[in-house]
């Protein structure tokens, strides 16, 4: 009997550990599946659009609200915005190209801040000086669903850091103190600066290299809800130019990242791991986990893990700079 009585203590305790979602996730044995693309780019006349890419999206008042950078002809990086209540009407929603900025602005990241009880949009631009280097930028609003109602970009930093060689794909994220800015370096670095929150968007401090490896842009950081972790996804370029995700675990922001799945063999999200309907897309390129809320912790349910990324197939990318390449938008689901 108490043999008996161990046994079923082992299993229930086996079968608790598989039921827990973060107790899964740090295994980092990720599988998916995907979607069939869920938005492509709009036709316009007046400027023909290439690609939509770069997705930030929040779940707000019933509505995913989502804004991306758009690829096209004559004006060659905009961010785009549209709602919907349901992914598959995603496509059919009304777009909307934010007069923001009168020039060059991508990359955006959107989230509502509660100390100012604002929606912020974090993107880049172009120095005026410098067109070849880009600078981080903060628009606000009042109104998430208002594509007039976003302020002028305002400067993160007067210039970018003399030790920084490049910077690209800024982040932002906070913890209850500090405001944390994550970026990378298109060199195999990511790095990260921080400023008090009540001096959000100003004061950052200078920014340091946290991590180093095979990687290259668009890291996205991330609070696990229910558990003292963090997880970053960063993006890699695999074999035959192939983009896939890596993951990387730490216990506070300031802290060092360890790898999760880090390799092309142990990825978070490649076309190695991704089934479904996935046959459109070898590339699993700048996508956001969607989040748990809004605001500018960035939790993420484990539980209800999805993962919006762009993709384009090795026919759709063969032979054509990379401005030029067809993305559409599609959606991970654990398998």
């Amino acid at each position: 009997m108490r043999l008996i009585g161990l046994v079923l203590l082992f299993l229930t305790a086996t079968l608790a550990y598989a039921d827990d979602p973060v107790e899964h996730l740090l295994q980092g044995d990720f599988r998916w599946k995907s979607s069939p693309p869920l938005v492509r780019p709009v036709e316009r006349t007046d400027d023909p659009c290439i690609s939509i890419k770069d997705p930030t999206v929040v779940r707000h008042d019933g509505k995913w609200h989502l804004f991306c950078t758009i690829r096209s002809r004559t004006r060659t990086h905009q961010i785009e915005y549209l709602n919907f209540v349901d992914w598959k009407d995603a496509d059919a929603a009304e777009r909307h190209i934010l007069p923001t900025c009168p020039g060059y602005f991508c990359a955006p990241q959107v989230f509502y801040f509660t100390p100012t009880k604002q929606w912020c949009m974090v993107y880049q631009i172009q120095d005026a000086e410098d067109p070849k280097v880009l600078l981080p930028v903060v628009s606000i609003s009042d109104t998430l669903d208002d594509p007039e109602g976003w302020s002028p970009p305002r400067l993160l930093f007067d210039a970018k850091p003399k030790h920084v060689s490049s910077w690209i794909d800024f982040w932002v994220i906070c913890d209850d103190a500090r405001a944390h800015l994550f970026f990378t370096s298109n060199d195999g670095r990511m790095w990260r600066c921080d400023t008090a929150i009540g001096r959000f968007p100003q004061g950052w401090s200078q920014p340091q290299v946290v991590l180093k490896g095979d990687i290259f842009e668009a890291s996205h950081t991330y609070r696990l809800k229910g558990s003292p972790h963090y997880l970053t996804v960063i993006e890699a370029i695999g074999e035959k130019g192939r983009r896939y995700y890596k993951a990387y675990l730490a216990d506070r922001l300031d802290g060092d990242w360890k790898p999760l799945a880090d390799t092309p063999d142990k990825p978070f999200a490649s076309f190695k791991n991704v089934g479904g309907d996935a046959g459109w897309t070898t590339s699993i390129s700048h996508g956001e986990l969607l989040r748990a809320g809004v605001d500018e912790k960035l939790e993420v349910d484990t539980a209800k893990f999805e993962f919006l990324y762009q993709g384009v197939s090795d026919e759709d990318r063969r032979g054509r700079p990379y401005g030029e390449i067809l993305w559409k938008l599609g959606l991970l689901t654990p398998e």
